[in-house]
C-alpha cells in the first residue's frame, strides 16, 4: 500500500495558555519513555466522503482541545540526573495529512491486515532527534480513494497514562461535533508531589524488588542481542467461552474464602505461562511478569478520576519458569494477585520517596531502544502485560459516526508487550494484542488456545 503525505502542519491552542515549566511526578519519569499509538477507521459513503471541511473542522477543534490540556502543545526538556521537565511553551501538536489509492474494504477484516500497511497509517516519531524537538501528540489523517478515512494517533507516555490519553481524544472528539467539553482535565501533579523533595516523614519499608531490572537469560549479562531480534504481533481473540473456562482453571484450588478472580489477573497469569512455553525457558530460568497498576482508586484520598498525568505503574512477579509450569494456573494468577495487593496508599508514597531518593532515574526508564541495557527490559524471559478493559477506546465519534475499527498498535513490536481489551463487538469476547519475537509467536499461539481446557 502507497500513503502519499499531502501536508504537515503544527497546531496551537486556540488561546494563550500558561507557559512555563511544569514539574513532572516520578510515575511519569519511569518505564516506556516513548509514544502510544492507536489508529481509527471510519467508513463514510461514497456521496459524502470525507473533504476538507471535515479536515478543518478536527484541526479546529483539535486546536481548542488545547486549551484545557495545554500540556500537551509543550515539549520535554532533560535536566540532571536523567530526569524530565514539560516546557508549557505552545509549540503545538503535529497534523498530518496523507491519501492512499487504497479502498478501506482492501483491508478486511482488519485482524489479519499486515502490521507493516497499519504502521503506514501511524505518525511516526523521530526518536533520533533531540527530546525537546519531539512532539507530544501526533495525528495522521489518511484518505481513501472511496471516500473514507483513518485517524492514527501518538501521544507521549511520559504525559499521560492510558485514561488521560483517552479523556484527551474523548474531549476533542466532543469538540468536533460541536458539544461542549464534558470533563476538564485536572493538571496539578503536585497530586503526586510533582518537583517536591524526599518527604522527610518516615514511609512504610517498600519492596524495591519492583524496581529492580527484570531477569536476563542465563548466561547473559545485557538485553542488547535479544532486544535487536525481529518481532511480530498478533491481535488474538478469546471468546466468552475461552474466558469461562479459563476462569474455571484458575479458581481450582483457591482459597474460598478468598474473592474470584479477576479477568485480568487470569489472562495475565495465562499470558505469561504461555509465553514461557514458547521460550522453552529452562526450569531455573527467572522470569518476571510486569502488571499495570492504577493508583487513583488505590489511595484513601483518591485522585480525580481527571487527573491529567500517569497515576498508573508497573509492579512485578517474579517466579521460576519450572514453578510457573508445573504449577496449575492459578499458581501464577495468585502471583498476579499478590503483586497487585501491595499497591496501597502507604506504597504509593514510599515508592515516590524511593525514585525521588535517587541520582539518575536513567535505570529505571525503558526507551525501547536497541542500543542500550540501562533500562528494564521486559522482553524474553519476561512480558508485560496492559490492561486496555476498562479503557473509553471505541465509539469515537468526531461528527460523521463510529470508527468501524480501532487498531491498537499493533504495528509497533517489542518483544514480550501484551495488552488486553475487550471486543467492541460486546459479546463478552476479549481481545489479547502480543507481541514477541518471530522465532516464538507460531507456538505461543498454539499454547494460547490449546492450553484452554
Amino acid at each position: 500500500m502507497e500513503v502519499k503525505l499531502k501536508s504537515s502542519l503544527m497546531i496551537k491552542p486556540a488561546e494563550t495558555t500558561w507557559k512555563g515549566c511544569l514539574s513532572l511526578s516520578e510515575w511519569d519519569q519511569i518505564g516506556f519513555i516513548n509514544h502510544i499509538p492507536t489508529t481509527y477507521f471510519y467508513r463514510l459513503s461514497p456521496t459524502t466522503p470525507f473533504d476538507d471541511s471535515m479536515s478543518n473542522t478536527l484541526k479546529e477543534s483539535l486546536s481548542r482541545a488545547l486549551v484545557p490540556f495545554y500540556p500537551l502543545a509543550g515539549r520535554l526538556r532533560r535536566i540532571d540526573g536523567g530526569r524530565l521537565v514539560l516546557d508549557c511553551n505552545a509549540i503545538g501538536v503535529q497534523f498530518i495529512e496523507a491519501e492512499s489509492k487504497t479502498k478501506l474494504e482492501e483491508f478486511g477484516d482488519f485482524y489479519s491486515s499486515s502490521s507493516e500497511i497499519l504502521g503506514q497509517l501511524s505518525p511516526s516519531v523521530d526518536y533520533t532527534s533531540p527530546i525537546d524537538e519531539q512532539p507530544l501528540f501526533l495525528v495522521k489523517l489518511t484518505r481513501f480513494s472511496c471516500g473514507s478515512i483513518s485517524l492514527g494517533t501518538t501521544i507521549s507516555h511520559v504525559i499521560v497514562d492510558g485514561l488521560s490519553a483517552s479523556h484527551f481524544i474523548t474531549e476533542w472528539a466532543r469538540l468536533a461535533r460541536g458539544e461542549p467539553l464534558l470533563k476538564m482535565p485536572f493538571l496539578d501533579r503536585k497530586a503526586l508531589r510533582a518537583g517536591d523533595p524526599p518527604s522527610r516523614l518516615s514511609t512504610p519499608h517498600l519492596d524495591r524488588s519492583d524496581f529492580h531490572h527484570p531477569p536476563l537469560l542465563i548466561g547473559h549479562s545485557c538485553s542488547v542481542d535479544e532486544r535487536k531480534k525481529k518481532c511480530s504481533g498478533a491481535l488474538l481473540k478469546l471468546s466468552q467461552e475461552h474466558v469461562a473456562k479459563l476462569k474455571i482453571m484458575a479458581n481450582e484450588g483457591r482459597n474460598m474464602n478468598s474473592k474470584p478472580y479477576t479477568r485480568y489477573e487470569i489472562l495475565a497469569g495465562f499470558i505469561w505461562r504461555c509465553a514461557c512455553k514458547a521460550r522453552k525457558l529452562e526450569d531455573e530460568q527467572p522470569t518476571t511478569l510486569g502488571i499495570c497498576a492504577d493508583s487513583r482508586k488505590r489511595m484513601r484520598t483518591m485522585l480525580p478520576a481527571e487527573y491529567f498525568g500517569n497515576a498508573s505503574f508497573i509492579v512485578t512477579a517474579t517466579s521460576n519458569a519450572g514453578e510457573l509450569l508445573s504449577k496449575p494456573l492459578g499458581f501464577a494468577v495468585s502471583k498476579v494477585r499478590e503483586a497487585i495487593g501491595k499497591v496501597t496508599e502507604e506504597y504509593v508514597w514510599s515508592a515516590i520517596d524511593y525514585l525521588k531518593s535517587q541520582s539518575d532515574l536513567t535505570k529505571f526508564q525503558d526507551f525501547n531502544g536497541l542500543w542500550s541495557c540501562k533500562g528494564p527490559y521486559f522482553g524474553n524471559p519476561n512480558v508485560v502485560v496492559m490492561s486496555w478493559m476498562t479503557l473509553p477506546v471505541y465509539g469515537l465519534d468526531f461528527g460523521w459516526g463510529k470508527e468501524i475499527y480501532m487498531d491498537p498498535g499493533t504495528h509497533e513490536h517489542f518483544d514480550g508487550e501484551s495488552s488486553i481489551l475487550s471486543n467492541p463487538d460486546g459479546d463478552g469476547s476479549l481481545l489479547v494484542k502480543m507481541d514477541l519475537h518471530v522465532e516464538h509467536m507460531e507456538s505461543f499461539k498454539e499454547h494460547f488456545y490449546n492450553d484452554i481446557r
